[in-house]
């Protein structure tokens, strides 16, 4: 396929597993009950909160290189078509082959054609988001491949049945003692005297999936970069399971969102200081696995990599939603809000969890896909403040919401009720009766500083979850005029 639709009007948003048929406020309700996973989550962000708060603050130039950060994917997404077509060239000219994918069925469509060609009827995946929004496990399932998942969370993941909770942790949600369980459920030859110690639960995973490692001909991989200027992919990872996936297969197949590509070589600098502290509060990668197309007797015969569109050029053209592609998938928004931390991820239903898919994900599809996500936040700009290239999240969900109402036509008691108020406090005279009437409030508090929650309806709804201060006895107007003068 031509690589010229980048940037084209009119091509339609993305498909895959990025949206979720069921609203957040009804699913974080449901996920708020498993008390459990809560207590799972908040040990694990709360460790990894700290831990990345000790990496930054041993760097003095960390606001710099976040900057520094900000500015490269800025200029980057403003000539991608550019940087796009170097990669390419570069790519070619080192034996790998390049295709380019306009949403999520045409990249399965390529991979599965990929994997058949070889005649493999299993592949072995690095984790990869790219694979996850697109939906290519089932993809392959339904072509009679199986795919192996060698990360050790997503391993946890797929033989759980389950689904990922978290972008760098995707098993966050699960503790070592249900882990043991789904290991001893579901791993041929496990010993059944495994115990929830971490090593030992390590040690069963690695000799699970080593017999895979071995035997297998094709491996899939995201890519966290490519590096235009050289045609380089890279892959950072804390396991090794990732480089055994790059290094034994005959065929390496990468698909890889088009946000990710960066100029230089010097721009990847910027974010291997940035993403291990942001993500994992570690100083560097354990695993930081670089390739340039093919070499001859060393790793892989075959390289194939995908890039991906799905939505991008259309978040490309938004000059506020943009910013979401500048995102490296570090995970620190997640692991500071308050809301992923009491609903886990999958109540967002959605491929991306926490900030970054409360933005990312409606971007890619159109807010219409994902209608309650720009509200899955209390905009207290937790996740702005430690995002490694300074994505202003909280900007763009307000922009988003804006979007929602504008597009959504269908009357309602919250739009009524607002179009009220807009008219009363837009007509003094209106405003000073409505004024007026705010006494009646201090008839029904009885001395206390808030309303009683137990309020009829329609304002029970508000108060029920809020806090609805008792109104003052004097009006702020009629402190004014009385200290300064009427001058309306």
């Amino acid at each position: 396929m031509s690589r010229t639709f980048l940037g084209m009007p009119g091509i339609p948003h993305g498909t895959g597993n990025l949206g979720g048929e069921e609203p957040f406020p009804r699913s974080a309700a449901r996920h708020l009950a498993d008390h459990q996973m809560r207590a799972n989550l908040a040990s694990a962000t709360g460790t990894i909160r700290a831990k990345r708060a000790s990496v930054v603050s041993e760097l003095p130039d960390w606001e710099e290189l976040r900057e520094s950060g900000r500015a490269v994917k800025e200029a980057t997404m403003a000539r991608l078509d550019e940087h796009l077509v170097e990669l390419e060239r570069r790519v070619t000219e080192r034996g790998g082959t390049v295709h380019w994918a306009r949403d999520a069925a045409e990249a399965n469509r390529i991979v599965t054609d990929l994997v058949r060609a070889t005649g493999a009827e299993e592949v072995v995946k690095v984790k990869s988001m790219a694979t996850q929004e697109i939906g290519l496990n089932e993809a392959l399932e339904e072509a009679g491949v199986t795919a192996w998942e060698t990360d050790l969370a997503e391993l946890i993941v797929q033989l759980g049945d389950d689904r990922p909770s978290h972008i760098l942790v995707p098993a966050i949600h699960r503790n070592r003692a249900e882990i043991r369980r789904i290991f001893l459920e579901t791993m041929p030859g496990v010993d059944p005297d495994l115990t929830d110690d971490p090593r030992q639960l390590a040690m069963a995973a690695r000799a699970y999936l080593r017999e895979r490692f071995l035997r297998a001909k094709v491996a899939i991989s995201g890519a966290n970069f490519a590096v235009a200027e050289t045609g380089t992919l890279a892959v950072v990872e804390s396991e090794g399971n990732g480089r055994m996936c790059l290094t034994l297969p005959d065929t390496l197949i990468t698909v890889m969102g088009i946000e990710k590509t960066v100029p230089t070589w010097r721009d990847l600098e910027v974010f291997l200081q940035t993403l291990p502290r942001s993500s994992t509060g570690e100083r560097m990668n354990p695993y930081t696995s670089t390739w340039t197309g093919v070499t001859p007797g060393d790793g892989p015969g075959e390289f194939h990599l995908v890039l991906l569109d799905n939505g991008r050029t259309a978040a490309l053209a938004d000059p506020t939603g943009r910013q979401a592609l500048h995102c490296i998938r570090c995970s620190a928004c997640l692991n500071v809000c308050p809301v992923y931390e009491r609903t886990g991820g999958h109540a967002y239903g959605s491929v991306y969890p926490g900030p970054i898919g409360a933005v990312l994900s409606p971007q890619l599809t159109g807010v219409e896909a994902n209608p309650s996500l720009p509200y899955a936040s209390t905009l207290c700009g937790a996740c702005y403040e430690v995002c490694p290239v300074a994505i202003d999240i909280p900007s763009i969900l307000v922009d988003l919401r804006g979007r929602q109402v504008e597009s959504d036509r269908r009357p309602s008691a919250e739009k009524i009720a607002f179009g009220a108020v807009a008219r009363v406090m837009s007509t003094p005279r209106l405003w000073r009766s409505a004024q007026r009437l705010t006494r009646l409030g201090r008839l029904l508090a009885r001395g206390r500083a808030t309303l009683p929650a137990a309020l009829p309806p329609p304002l029970s709804k508000w108060t029920r979850t809020r806090d609805l201060p008792t109104p003052p006895s004097e009006t702020f107007t009629r402190r004014w005029a009385r200290d300064h003068g009427d001058r309306t």
